[in-house]
């Protein structure tokens, strides 16, 4: 049982794996936020280059 913990304590995949998980949230979050705001803003340019258009 002992060796058992031994292994799980010097096994460092699950900790990659989390932090990876971590990351690509947070970067996820960002590309989400920014979006938003970019379509908000072109959204707004083509409210106004529309009626002039017609």
């Amino acid at each position: 049982m002992l060796s058992f913990f031994r292994r799980l304590m010097k096994n460092n995949q699950g900790a990659t794996v989390i932090e990876y998980t971590l990351i690509a949230s947070l970067i996820a979050v960002a590309a989400i936020a920014s979006m938003r705001s970019v379509g908000t803003k072109v959204s707004s340019v083509l409210g106004t280059v529309g009626p002039a258009v017609n």
